[in-house]
């Protein structure tokens, strides 16, 4: 909660408090001091902070609260008392009802502050808009007809001035925000007020020559913005980091011209499909979001060279580049490593995709888990076979399972390669897999529905950060990689899954 927020909501609580005062003259007076306070709160609230939805109770109370006191007082003669005591119980009821309403809206939808990141550097952000003239697009329409990316890049800046750019500069995207999540298109509208970390179109920082380039891979149906104190934190000790919304893949993406595109690849999933069919789709989609991070890399071998003017000519160790994702963003990081460009890359909590095309990575490639799917790895690893009452509770068939565990199997032998290519399976204790991105920071109902986890947000995001920044710098600086080497008693969260292999 804000400070003016905060302020605004105590003179309310204040007023609710002062109807019961028996003394008329004392209640007026003072009812007219802490109504006028509260208004002029209100006004630096609205012009300082910001309008929000979710507190139209306040504003509403705290301007008739006025607009009564000023009545009362400038009446000549003596009020009479009209209405009833119920009349007066029920009205001082209301108001206690609205400003518990408020509190929990403000409680479940906060505007909040991103995880400040760690290292040396002052933070830099600029937006990329590319076209692939060689791929036409399959999932919806363009301008052009050709598969077009928007890709934000966080980088380490030389000086930052004037405020920080919005945690999600782009508000039109918002409600659709909010129904991909079944939520009015109202509800997080107060997103725009969220800051990052970064300055945007700061120019790079002169402290070195250049800095190695990690590509990033958002989950499906979710966004580059949620990804934001990842990018910042590795910006901030370093890293030039570029995070691709896979277009069509995305909850929402809008584009320099004004066009946005919502999520259409959820049209290739259907439960009447069966596991191969389903599997199939998968990779074909796979495929796409791949070439996305083919491409995108090539176009930072443009803007390496000059060949597209930017402030990064030049600024990009393409020699060290890495890669990561979240969901089916860490398969895509995962298949996208096969690129010989790439260095080392990172799966946050994602099954893996088109398994079968080619032999394992020979890389060093970090899974990080979360507890749920530890546990599903651990059941593969066991060869337990699922009860009745399980394949009921999942609304899965038996064969489903079956094959699923089949090409968990293979997922575990693509990790064993992976540790012994240098890599390494662990997995978070009490995190689950929204704990994986911002997602975590903008509601405590998602902790609530358990798609994020018991592990506070703050600390999933510290430990998570911690672990990707201790291998990209033993892989792409040579430097760290002590958190490579086994448990450390500042993570107890953070587990070795080895015995999955």
């Amino acid at each position: 909660m804000r400070l003016f927020e905060m302020l605004l909501f105590f003179t309310s609580a204040c007023l609710l408090a002062l109807l019961f005062i028996v003394n008329p003259r004392i209640r007026r007076s003072a009812l007219l001091l802490t109504s006028g306070a509260g208004s002029f709160l209100l006004g630096i609230h609205l012009l300082v902070e910001g309008y929000r939805v979710q507190l139209l109770f306040l504003y509403g109370f705290t301007i008739l609260m006025l607009i009564l006191s000023l009545i009362d007082v400038f009446k000549k003669q003596k009020a009479v008392r009209t209405s009833s005591r119920i009349r007066r119980v029920l009205g001082r009821l209301f108001i206690g009802m609205g400003l518990i309403g408020t509190a929990c809206f403000q409680y479940v939808f906060p505007v909040f502050d991103l995880p400040a990141p760690t290292g040396e550097f002052k933070v830099g952000t600029q937006v990329f808009h590319f076209v692939d003239s060689n791929r036409e697009e399959t999932f919806g329409s363009t301008a052009t007809g050709k598969r077009e990316l928007m890709v934000q890049v966080w980088y380490p800046a030389q000086t930052g001035t004037g405020q920080y750019a919005s945690f999600i500069p782009d508000t039109r995207i918002l409600s659709y925000m909010a129904a991909n999540y079944g939520l009015p298109g109202f509800t997080f509208q107060h997103l725009k007020y969220v800051p990052s970390h970064a300055y945007s179109g700061a120019e790079v920082s002169s402290s070195q020559t250049s800095y190695p380039l990690i590509l990033a891979n958002p989950g499906f149906g979710s966004s580059r913005f949620l990804h934001t104190s990842q990018a910042e934190n590795l910006a901030s000790h370093g890293y030039i980091v570029a995070v691709i919304d896979h277009t069509f893949n995305t909850f929402a993406t809008e584009f320099p011209d004004g066009r946005i595109t919502t999520s259409t690849t959820n049209d290739l999933f259907s439960p009447d499909h069966d596991y191969r069919t389903e599997n199939g789709n998968r990779d074909k989609l796979g495929k796409v979001l791949t070439d996305d991070v083919a491409f995108a890399l090539d176009q930072f071998e443009l803007i390496q060279s000059g060949q597209i003017p930017s402030r990064f000519k030049g600024k990009m160790d393409l020699k060290h580049v890495g890669v990561f994702g979240h969901s089916i963003g860490g398969a895509t990081a995962y298949d996208a490593a096969y690129d010989p460009r790439i260095t080392a890359g990172i799966d946050l909590d994602g099954g893996l995709y088109r398994l079968r095309d080619r032999e394992g990575l020979q890389k060093p490639f970090l899974f990080i888990h979360s507890a749920t799917e530890y546990e599903r790895l651990k059941m593969v690893r066991d060869n337990r076979v699922y009860t009745d009452e399980e394949l009921e509770r999942t609304g899965s068939t038996r064969e489903w399972m079956d094959q699923v565990t089949e090409d968990k199997k293979l997922e575990l032998e693509r990790m064993r390669e992976a540790v012994g290519a240098g890599g390494q399976v662990l997995y978070i204790d009490n995190a689950e897999h929204l704990n994986f991105t911002d997602v975590q920071f903008i509601s405590p109902i998602f902790k609530m529905l358990g798609v994020t986890g018991k592990i506070a947000p703050e600390r999933a995001n510290a430990v998570i950060n911690a672990y990707m920044l201790d291998f990209f710098d033993m892989h792409l600086k040579n430097q760290g990689g002590n958190l490579m080497k086994g448990p450390d008693s500042r993570f107890p969260e953070m587990k070795f899954a080895t015995s999955l292999l």
